[in-house]
């Protein structure tokens, strides 16, 4: 088996995971959080209803940056196929030093960051996409509104 094959099954498989029930919830809930502070993100990992879900999709990105960074997934294709990564990590991303501080641990996040900051203007990137997300979650809050 190629190695392009292998990665685009471990792909495959990693958007398999991506679809289960309670990680769907994660999903759908991180992609409404919007942290202004590393504050933010701690009360996230404490509150009970929202510590799972945190820890559950910043685990998978991370988790699966570690295979890329590893080897086991070709990193162009890896990228071609999760900009839910990019989405996850920009939100995260200018409160990591704090976090990790905060957390007393230097590897949080640490194999998603490695990765992306790896990309061509990784942070030019990372801030565009979070204005994006900005932008779309207005429209969605509006489209709710009925405006």
């Amino acid at each position: 088996m190629s190695k392009e094959v292998h990665s685009a099954e471990l792909i495959l498989r990693l958007y398999e995971l991506r679809r289960e029930e309670k990680m769907r919830e994660s999903r759908a809930w991180f992609i409404s959080f919007f942290p202004e502070s590393v504050d933010d993100i701690m009360k996230a990992m404490i509150d009970a209803e929202t510590s799972a879900k945190y820890r559950m999709v910043t685990s998978y990105w991370d988790m699966a940056a570690s295979f890329v960074n590893r080897g086991a997934i070709d990193e162009e294709m890896f990228m071609d196929s999760a900009g839910e990564s990019v989405v996850v990590f920009c939100k995260v991303q200018p409160f990591l030093d704090d976090l990790r501080t905060r957390l007393g641990s230097p590897r949080v996040m640490k194999h998603l960051e490695d990765l992306l900051m790896r990309q061509p203007n990784a942070l030019e990137m990372l801030a565009a996409r979070r204005e994006q997300m900005k932008a779309w979650m207005a429209a969605r809050a509006e489209m709710a509104r009925g405006v």
